[in-house]
Parts: structure tokens; C-alpha cells; sequence
């Protein structure tokens, strides 16, 4: 039986307040999987490591679900912008996110294939480990928080050309961006930042999809 207009309107409606607790789900996930990392390989190369290695395959099946849940809150943002949205804006918007994504696989993929190395009792593992742990630091550190930093950038252009948000959230976003994009550091903090970003933005969005006229209970 087809749908009426004001049926499919009501479904497509519905999707963002459903779907928005997405984010809440990438920031807690993504956030303990990269503590869980940064605690858990050596800071040097004589660095004993070893018994973390339980955090790193906590981190390693916790890293996939951020992942979806990362594609899902792209989705519901864009949802969002509806016919508003600008090509170019929303290209880079999207490019930039799935960018992030992939360099967030390739980091939990380097970190599944130090853990395995550490099983070959013929590899020279504390040197091995060390560099990959380098390696890693750069993906997420260097690569990763500028496409996050553009994601957001992007995100926040459109929020102040279209008004689907108030400044102060648009206008911090920048801030937080541009932060991101200058600071060079491998601190675990600054790979929080976004996550906290994502869950803040996520939050704002089921409350304010909860005040609206018509929200059913």
C-alpha cells in the first residue's frame, strides 16, 4: 500500500530524533577505544607493553560500532539540511568525514597488526611496536584531527549560511576547529576533542527535535 505525502513526511521527519543518539554512541565508543590505545602502547621502545594487550582488543572490537555510528550521524546531519544544503559545502562536509573514518580504520588496523606481530616470538618486537605506535600517533594526530577539523568547518559554514543552528554553537565550532587545524601535538586530549564536539552537537539536536510542536512522546 503506497505511503500518503503526510505519511512519508512523518517518517522522514522522524528519522533525525531517532538517529541522533548515533553521535552520543561515536563519541563514547571512539573515545574509550583511542584511551584505550594511547594508555596501552609503549612509549619508548624498551617500554614494556605486553600485559596491555587485553586494552588493545577492547579497543580494536570497540573502534568498528564508532565507526557505524560516525556514518550514521553524517547521515542525520545532512538529513537536516534538506534542501539547503550547498553542493560544495556538503561535498566537503562528507569527503572530510569519510576521510576521518578511513584514517581511523587504518590506525585500529596498524594497532591489530602490532598485536598480532607480538604472538612471533622471532620478530623484533619492541622496536617494531615503538614504530608503529609513531605511525599511528601521525595518522590520528596529524591526518585525522585536520579532516576532523575540516569536517567541522564545513559543518559550521553552513550552520551560519543557512541558520539551522544559533552562532554560539556555529561560531565555537570554528573555534574548535581552527584550534585543530594549528595545533600540532600527539596529546591523547586533542584526539578528544572531536568526539566531545560530535556528542555535544548530538545532544543539542535531540533536544531541540524533543521541543518541537508535534514531537511524539
Amino acid at each position: 500500500m503506497a505511503e500518503t505525502p503526510g505519511e512519508a513526511e512523518f517518517r522522514r521527519l522522524r528519522t533525525p530524533r531517532a538517529a541522533a543518539v548515533a553521535g552520543v554512541v561515536f563519541g563514547v565508543l571512539f573515545a574509550s577505544s583511542i584511551v584505550l590505545l594511547h594508555t596501552a602502547l609503549p612509549t619508548a621502545a624498551s617500554s614494556p607493553w605486553l600485559h596491555h594487550q587485553s586494552q588493545i582488543t577492547i579497543a580494536l572490537v570497540l573502534a568498528p560500532f564508532a565507526g557505524i555510528a560516525f556514518l550514521w550521524f553524517i547521515g542525520v546531519v545532512r538529513d537536516r539540511f534538506g534542501e539547503l544544503e550547498d553542493r560544495f559545502l556538503g561535498t566537503v562536509f562528507l569527503g572530510s568525514g569519510l576521510l576521518f573514518l578511513a584514517m581511523m580504520f587504518v590506525s585500529m588496523a596498524l594497532a591489530g597488526g602490532l598485536l598480532a606481530v607480538s604472538h612471533n616470538a622471532n620478530t623484533p618486537q619492541a622496536e617494531l611496536l615503538y614504530f608503529g605506535r609513531e605511525v599511528m600517533l601521525h595518522v590520528d594526530n596529524v591526518y585525522g584531527v585536520r579532516m576532523a577539523a575540516v569536517f567541522m568547518i564545513s559543518l559550521g559554514t553552513i550552520w551560519l549560511r543557512t541558520g539551522l543552528m544559533p552562532r554560539w554553537p556555529a561560531i565555537t565550532t570554528y573555534l574548535l576547529a581552527l584550534a585543530l587545524l594549528v595545533v600540532v601535538s600527539f596529546s591523547l586530549w586533542v584526539m578528544l576533542v572531536f568526539p566531545a564536539w560530535v556528542v555535544v552537537v548530538s545532544v543539542y539536536i535531540l533536544a531541540g527535535d524533543r521541543a518541537r510542536p508535534g514531537h511524539p512522546d
